[in-house]
């Protein structure tokens, strides 16, 4: 519709005029000219409200009104409560509507100007679209467009909403949870609207989605009552309707920027993602991978991270450490901001090394690297059974591939012999079968066949297992590369209890290594 142009009554018609005029989220000096001008003129103001009378449209109106003007005050019969209309909520509402459209066109067939008064933008969420479907087929009408309550959230909060090709998505709290969260995994920026009662679940969406620690929460933008907090610092229970909850560009949503990185540089962070999913990824790093223009990593780690339209992944082999780490410090020199990703983390037999050790030749010296913790597998696991790390321990690879197996068992003696609890990553594979057994027929030279022994597979993910077992009957044949192995040290205990054995190894050792003694409670 053009200004001034009706939509299928001629403008020269003794009816009345419909305008829906949006107020924007309000502050009533962001009303536009035109909406304070139309305001000013009118011959009927109507605006919707609750029972208990307060219209927020009429007040933020309130500066533009004359004297003389007609009110139509257009009263809710009901908002989430309960009715006993034959038609439930709905139906009392599609009544609710055609009483009111039926008291505005009285007023148009009159001949006067109506304005229908909405905050925000009116076909934006907006009550007036109801009367909008309702009577614009019937009299000259127009739409005046407002500030939404997105564009003021961002502008208090002083954070873009999206840049260059990204993808915003305005979704309603009404959703639930599982489907909200895969919209919010799935875009670059949000706005998630109609909080108030629904913020529990808006809140657990954005946790399942992995993005509750980029999000903000916006009340009342541009009032006196505003207010902007981190979503996960807001109590429920003091969330109103007129809120929204705010995922910005993720390009400026990094927490920490790097440290030598200017305008015109690229740069290098190398994260771990954690074990398995999401809420097993630090902020920091979630924040990182959300800002960067190129994500590069292990096929099955990259696939791990949702698809953003302007953020480009790159997927490899598990065995060309050195040449990702080359293309992440290539594209970096060419001025792209560059995520390399790990499990768990990247220092613990993982990227971390692989790109600092290609960062330290003479070409990548102008390229900022830096490097994000994540929780390790051995962490992890150790997690599920209690405190099998809780003293002295060692990490070690049972991976042949760079370095030789003779050195593999120097190290396990030795921490056999120094008498630590052992960590031992990459236990076996397809290729590598037989390191397990050599490993415990070793360690039994120096432990007791009583040591405990957790196996965790797959820790975080569907297909978790975690058993309990000791030296001697460990058996190798259900261990494979995705089974992270801790071994005890003569001090760690296993205490049955109904949940699932406890595992620890306490604090305290003993003075005299002749009184160490290997046990099982």
């Amino acid at each position: 519709m053009t200004d001034g142009t009706p939509t299928a009554v001629d403008s020269s018609s003794a009816v009345g005029r419909l305008w829906g005029v949006g107020l924007g989220p309000g502050d009533s000096e962001l009303v536009t000219v035109k909406a304070a001008r139309l305001i000013g003129a009118a011959d009927v103001i109507a605006f919707h409200s609750a029972r208990h009378g307060r219209s927020i449209a009429r007040s933020v109106a309130a500066p533009y009104l004359t004297p003389g003007q007609v009110e139509e005050h257009l009263v809710y019969p009901l908002t989430t409560e309960t009715t006993d209309h034959p038609g439930g909520y709905q139906g009392a509402m599609d009544d609710f509507y055609a009483d009111c459209a039926a008291r505005l066109a009285a007023h148009l067939d009159a001949g006067r100007d109506v304005v229908v008064l909405a905050e925000g933008d009116p076909l934006f969420y907006g009550s007036y679209m109801h009367m909008h479907k309702r009577l614009a087929d019937r009299y000259p009408c127009e739409v005046v467009p407002g500030v939404t309550s997105v564009s003021a959230a961002a502008a208090v909060l002083g954070r873009p909403l999206c840049e260059r090709d990204e993808i915003l998505t305005v979704l309603p709290g009404t959703l639930p949870p599982d489907v909200l969260a895969d919209r919010l995994r799935t875009t670059d920026a949000a706005a998630v609207m109609k909080l108030g009662r629904t913020f529990a679940g808006v809140r657990e969406a954005f946790e399942l989605a992995g993005r509750a620690d980029e999000a903000w929460y916006v009340e009342r933008a541009t009032t006196d009552a505003q207010r902007t907090a981190p979503l996960n610092e807001v109590d429920p229970d003091e969330v109103p309707y007129f809120s929204l909850a705010l995922l910005p560009s993720p390009i400026n949503n990094t927490f920490t920027a790097p440290t030598t990185k200017t305008a015109a540089e690229g740069s290098v962070t190398v994260v771990g993602l954690g074990p398995a999913g999401p809420e097993w990824m630090t902020p920091e790093v979630r924040a990182a991978i959300a800002g960067a223009d190129d994500v590069i990593g292990y096929t099955t780690y990259v696939d791990r991270l949702p698809e953003r339209a302007r953020q480009r992944k790159h997927g490899s082999d598990n065995r060309v450490e050195s040449e990702r780490a080359a293309f992440a410090l290539d594209l970096a020199r060419k001025g792209s901001t560059v995520v390399v990703v790990s499990s768990g983390d990247p220092g613990v037999f993982a990227m971390a090394s692989a790109v600092t050790e290609v960062a330290a030749e003479p070409e990548y010296a102008d390229i900022a690297v830096r490097v994000l913790p994540g929780m390790t597998a051995a962490q992890a696991v150790a997690s599920r059974v209690g405190a099998p790390l809780g003293h002295d321990y060692c990490v070690l690879s049972l991976s042949d591939r760079l370095k030789p197996w003779e050195v593999i068992a120097q190290r396990l003696a030795a921490a056999a012999r120094a008498d630590l609890a052992i960590a031992i990553y990459n236990p076996a594979s397809k290729s590598r079968t037989w390191q397990v057994a050599a490993t415990r027929d070793l360690l039994l030279e120096h432990r007791s066949p009583d040591t405990p022994v957790v196996v965790g597979r797959d820790v975080g993910g569907p297909d978790e297992v975690i058993t309990v077992t000791t030296l001697a009957e460990l058996d190798p044949q259900t261990v494979d590369m995705r089974c992270l192995l801790l071994i005890g040290s003569s001090q760690t205990r296993t205490v049955p209890r109904p949940a699932g054995p406890l595992v620890f190894t306490p604090r305290r050792y003993p003075a005299t290594g002749s009184d160490a003694t290997p046990g099982v409670g």
